[in-house]
């Protein structure tokens, strides 16, 4: 042990940047520069630099040094909507929600009457479902309640 270093007491608090890093962690920022070399922000030599930094990092103040000059990635993109925000999309997804409560009442009444005969009906829950179905279809496809791209 070198003259004059103290060994901290059990007690003592870890600093964050202290703190022993998992593997996890180290394929975590290895990810993140992985994603560097795509965007042109590290060329190969830079990435391989830092990927053999990044595993043999001990704590976490050590993997933040090897990203340190890195941007943060933006974040992924949300899901994107079905229907706008506005009163068609409104107006869209309750007819929408009508439509599919309907055909599950009709599939379900056409499943238990099929059980209880024991042969299975003509499905004529499909003339219930077909109809709407198209027109909401159609009104869909022509952008009405759709979110603008």
């Amino acid at each position: 042990m070198a003259s004059g270093a103290t060994i901290p007491r059990v007690t003592d608090p870890v600093r964050p940047d202290e703190l022993r890093v998992s593997d996890a962690e180290r394929a975590a920022v290895q990810e993140r520069l992985r994603l560097a070399v795509g965007d042109g922000q590290l060329n190969l030599h830079e990435f391989d630099a830092r990927v053999q930094s990044v595993w043999a990092s001990r704590t976490r103040g050590e993997l933040v040094r090897v990203t340190a000059d890195l941007p943060e990635p933006p974040p992924p993109p949300g899901r994107r909507p079905v229907f706008s925000d506005g009163d068609a999309g409104t107006a869209m997804r309750v007819l929408t929600i009508i439509w599919a409560c309907a055909v599950a009442i009709n599939v379900v009444v056409w499943g238990t009457v099929s059980l209880a005969t024991g042969d299975v009906l003509h499905p004529w829950w499909l003339y219930v479902a077909g109809p709407p179905g198209a027109v909401l279809a159609v009104l869909y496809a022509s952008g009405i309640g759709r979110p603008r791209s």
